[in-house]
C-alpha cells in the first residue's frame, strides 16, 4: 500500500529556522498529529558541527565566521563539520521509521541511494565510499548525510550540492575526512544547474525507494497544523480535490 508523505519547499531559508521548524515538526510526528514529510531547502552560509565531531575540524577560528558572513551552530544530528551555502539542496526527511523498517542503517543506505540515482539521472557516475556515510563523484564528495532518530521518528538528513560556491569547504575539515575535498554538479557537469532542475529528479527518487507518493504542501499548510497542536487540536492531512493536501482539524477531547 501507497502512503502518503508531504513535500515542502521552503527555498532559502536560515538554518537555525528550519532547524526549530523540524524539531517541531518532529515532535508532532512522534504523536501522530502530522504524517510523513520531506521539507526542502537551500540556507544562506552555514557550518555546522554534527554531536560526533570534532571542533578541531574547524580550521579557522569561529569568532571569524561572522566576518565572512557565515553562522555556525551545534547540532544533534550524527556526523562530523559540514558547510551548507546557497545552491545546495537540503532534504530533510521527517519520517516514521517504524513505517519504513525500523532499521536506521537500511535508511542511511535509502537515503544515500536517492541521491545516487539522481545523479545518474544528471549523467554522473556516483558512489559510496565503503565506511563513509555520503556520496561520492571521482574522489569528490558532492552529498553529506547525518540524521538523527528518536522514537523512530527522523529529522536532519541530506545536502547535495549542485550549483554552489564550493570554496567555504575549505575552512573545514569536511566531515572529518582530511582527504576530502567537495564537489557539485554543476562543476562536474561543466554548465549551470538550477536547484529547481534536481528536485523533481529526487522527489521521484524518494517516491521510489521509501514506496510513498509525494504530495506537494505549502508551508502555511505546516505552519496551520503547528499552531493547531500549540492550541491542544489534533491535527491530520488528507489530500482532497486536485488542488492537493488540506490540513484538517479535529478536537483531541472525546
Amino acid at each position: 500500500m501507497v502512503t502518503t508523505c508531504h513535500v515542502i519547499e521552503l527555498g532559502l531559508t536560515p538554518y537555525g529556522e528550519a532547524l526549530e521548524l523540524q524539531r517541531r515538526l518532529a515532535a508532532l510526528r512522534v504523536e501522530g498529529r502530522v504524517g510523513d514529510l520531506l521539507l526542502l531547502f537551500e540556507h544562506p552560509p552555514v557550518i555546522t558541527l554534527g554531536r560526533g565531531g570534532q571542533h578541531a575540524h574547524l580550521l579557522v577560528p569561529e569568532s571569524s565566521l561572522s566576518a565572512r558572513g557565515i553562522e555556525f551552530f551545534n547540532v544533534e544530528r550524527g556526523g562530523d563539520i559540514t558547510y551548507h551555502g546557497p545552491g545546495q539542496l537540503v532534504g530533510y526527511p521527517i519520517l516514521n521509521l517504524a513505517e519504513h523498517g525500523r532499521d536506521v542503517h537500511v535508511y542511511l543506505r535509502r537515503l544515500e541511494g536517492i541521491l545516487i540515482e539522481t545523479l545518474i539521472t544528471f549523467g554522473l557516475g556516483a558512489s559510496r565510499w565503503i565506511g563513509r556515510t555520503g556520496v561520492w563523484v571521482r574522489g569528490g564528495k558532492i552529498a553529506s548525510i547525518g540524521i538523527h532518530v528518536s522514537r523512530w521518528v527522523t529529522r536532519h538528513g541530506f545536502a547535495l550540492n549542485v550549483d554552489m560556491n564550493l570554496a567555504p569547504f575549505k575552512l573545514i575539515v569536511p566531515c572529518g575526512i582530511k582527504s576530502a575535498s567537495a564537489t557539485s554538479i554543476a562543476d562536474e557537469l561543466s554548465r549551470p544547474v538550477a536547484v529547481k532542475e534536481v528536485i523533481p529528479v529526487l522527489v521521484q527518487r524518494f517516491e521510489a525507494s521509501f514506496g510513498v507518493d509525494l504530495l506537494p504542501t505549502s508551508r502555511d499548510v505546516i505552519l496551520g497544523a503547528i499552531g493547531a497542536a500549540h492550541q491542544g487540536v489534533h491535527s491530520t492531512y488528507r489530500p482532497l480535490e486536485a488542488h492537493g493536501p488540506v490540513l484538517s482539524t479535529a478536537s483531541s477531547v472525546p
